[in-house]
């Protein structure tokens, strides 16, 4: 007789996931979509019909839960990401040719665990890594934003990885992004901001900066 911590251990590692009803043959389906072609998955064109939620949430810290449990197979983590989807409703889905089911994100379903600084034509290139693989360069097209942490008054970099998904930034590499930032005129205010690829990320206005530094 399987016990419900039996369950749970093998939800964590992957295994047993088709088993359950709301779940069944979604992994398998998942990484035949993943398989297809070059390059990742396009999420973007398909239509599937909406299945219902599965329990499964990502967490703050990047950390994907099933059933409750931490799902511990990085590489089953990756091939879920990689069919991840955030439609015009706020909702995030896993999404495959055939069917599309919700899942709970606590804050932003990557997080920028690296970032690296370099120079290109004369000009500054960030480019980040995620805690799923993804190696993305800041700029027009995947630009940075910064808001501001309602409980502690700190900021919270996002980067946009793909379609509407972000990475949150992690601390580490905030402070990196901090140290690399400079003062910019932007709308004719003055903006401590960072730069990438020809575009320039406000991170907040310079009187704030220096009333901070005071």
């Amino acid at each position: 007789m399987s016990t419900s911590t039996d369950k749970s251990k093998r939800a964590a590692d992957g295994q047993g996931m088709a088993g359950t009803p709301d779940a069944a043959g979604l992994q398998a389906l998942v990484s035949r979509a993943a398989r297809a072609g070059k390059g990742p998955p396009p999420v973007e064109r398909w239509n599937p019909p909406f299945c219902g939620d599965l329990n499964m949430e990502i967490r703050r810290d990047g950390t994907w839960f099933y059933l409750g449990t931490p799902i511990g197979r990085a590489a089953l983590v990756q091939l879920f990401s990689s069919v991840l989807r955030k439609d015009e409703d706020g909702k995030t889905y896993l999404v495959t040719p055939v069917e599309k089911v919700g899942i709970r994100v606590e804050d932003a379903p990557f997080v920028a665990v690296e970032v690296d600084a370099s120079m290109r034509g004369g000009e500054q290139v960030l480019t980040f890594r995620t805690n799923v693989g993804d190696v993305v360069e800041a700029g027009p097209q995947n630009p940075l934003r910064f808001a501001e942490e309602r409980e502690t008054g700190g900021l919270k970099p996002y980067l946009l990885v793909r379609g509407r998904l972000e990475a949150l930034v992690n601390r580490a590499v905030t402070y990196e992004l901090v140290a690399l930032g400079e003062e910019v005129e932007v709308e004719g205010r003055r903006m401590f901001s960072v730069r990438s690829n020809g575009a320039a990320f406000p991170i907040m206005p310079a009187e704030r900066l220096e009333e901070l530094s005071a």
